[in-house]
């Protein structure tokens, strides 16, 4: 177990890279309740890779890194906290200049990140997939993009100026993130020839894993107008989370870390039994709530967990196919999954089907995977399972022809390929022998009769709620 820093070590800093609506509704969240419990040692600074969000990035600036949390329960109960564990915010320019002192300061002791599933950019092996244009180029060291270029640049400027080990702190839904993400770091350094900073890195720096876990919608203009309304405080930039909020990381720090343990987190030798259970129950029920929804015209996750049909797609495919998996475990699973399910119920959250339905080409991988090749191997049904890919491939075919109602965004996604499954004699059958959401799984005989016995009962789904008839 490594030792938090000693209490009283003035100014250590945690460089956030990143600084999204779940950054603040959960990791700067705990540090604030450090703060505000009397340990003063540790700070937050941070800033984004990309020039979007500028006007929150703005609005953090004037308000010195300050901003308000509303949290609401099911019942509907609302509650306000101004969160200011966040001392520094760094305007983006694209060399990011600014992130690079900070995180080359002996001060800064642990730079964490957020990124999607889609950001890594590593494929089944965990090896960098080097054919998307923004890793190419920050390969090529003409930008500074991807999580891997930003780092490389950040920790290069730590090896030259002596700032010391750091610890690399991913705070997202990769699994085995830290892991992973060290992998993929040091594939990128190898592939980018720093051969110095790879030795470094390799000796310096710890990846501890992680799973992090707080319901965070995207805020609407009407938090704002809430804001104001219980606190009088004018905040442009709030954001909105449930009540509900957890936080598992291996202790395996080294350069020291705040004691998050005093605040709720739970620091642990393995995140492993708590990770599987997150992405396999939450984070792919979610997903399936999502893509089923959005099929129905819904708008919101809420609005589909109350349909009994899709519900029960989801409630099925924990019940059936994940518990099984993760069985024994030292969560109550069965439990976890009603306490899922009822979090997700939560109206007054208006998680939209649009935030979560995002990125299919990294979580058809990320989420599902396991679970198919662990019950294939078992020689048991994956009938629960399949029918999340097949509400992917529905939710897919109606985007390649305008019919989602937003903006679809994934990272992972070649846009070209993804229409020319459509063109295909057999489009099903090209979307299970795609590379990129199957790997070696793709063709599979076992897997894609699956997933054509799902296809059928999802048009059978699509018949029977809506006017729409399927056109696969």
């Amino acid at each position: 177990m490594t030792t938090p820093a000693t209490t009283g070590a003035a100014g250590l800093v945690i460089l956030h890279l990143g600084l999204g609506s779940f950054h603040r509704a959960h990791q700067a969240v705990y540090l604030h309740h450090l703060i505000q419990s009397g340990d003063t040692t540790w700070s937050l600074a941070g800033g984004n890779l990309r020039p979007d969000m500028a006007d929150t990035i703005a609005a953090l600036q004037a308000q010195g890194g300050a901003y308000t949390v509303e949290t609401v329960a099911p019942s509907g109960e609302r509650d306000y906290e101004k969160i200011t564990s966040i001392r520094r915010v760094v305007p983006y320019e694209p060399q990011l200049a600014g992130l690079v002192e900070l995180g080359a300061a002996p001060t800064t002791r642990i730079i964490s990140f957020t990124v999607t599933e889609a950001g890594y950019y590593l494929d089944s092996h965990n090896r960098l997939e080097t054919g998307y244009p923004d890793l190419a180029s920050d390969l090529a060291g003409t930008t500074r993009t991807t999580i891997y270029g930003a780092l490389a640049a950040i920790l290069e400027a730590r090896m030259t100026r002596g700032g010391g080990p750091v610890t690399l702190l991913n705070c997202d839904n990769l699994r085995s993130n830290g892991e992973r993400f060290r992998a993929g770091m040091l594939d990128f350094l190898e592939r980018s020839g720093r051969k110095a900073l790879l030795q470094w890195v390799t000796a310096n720096t710890t990846c501890p894993n992680a799973m992090v876990d707080r319901i965070t919608p995207r805020p609407l203009p009407d938090i704002a107008v809430r804001v104001k309304a219980a606190t009088g405080w004018d905040d442009k930039a709030p954001v909105m989370g449930e009540r509900f909020i957890q936080w598992v990381i291996e202790d395996h720090f080294c350069n020291g870390r705040p004691a998050w343990e005093k605040v709720g987190a739970e620091m642990v030798d393995s995140v492993l039994p708590y990770e599987e259970a997150k992405i396999r129950i939450l984070n792919s029920s979610h997903s399936c709530f999502a893509w089923a929804g959005t099929l129905l015209g819904m708008q919101y996750i809420h609005e589909g967990v109350a349909h009994p049909a899709i519900r029960r797609m989801a409630y099925d495919y924990v019940t059936d196919d994940v518990i099984p998996c993760l069985t024994p475990s030292p969560i109550d699973l069965p439990k976890y999954r009603d306490i899922v399910l009822d979090r997700f119920s939560n109206p007054h959250l208006r998680d939209t089907n649009q935030r979560v339905a995002m990125d299919g080409f990294a979580k058809i991988p990320g989420f599902l995977w396991p679970t198919f090749r662990e019950r294939m191997a078992a020689g048991a049904s994956i009938a629960s399972t399949a029918m999340l890919p097949a509400l992917f491939f529905a939710f897919l075919e109606r985007w390649q022809r305008g019919a989602v109602p937003f903006a679809y965004q994934d990272q992972g996604m070649d846009e070209a390929s993804a229409r020319g499954l459509f063109k295909a004699p057999d489009p099903l059958g090209a979307f299970c022998r795609d590379p990129i959401l199957w790997g070696t799984l793709a063709g599979n005989a076992t897997l894609e009769s699956a997933i054509r016995a799902a296809s059928v009962k999802v048009d059978a789904f699509l018949r029977t709620h809506t006017k729409e008839a399927p056109h696969v």
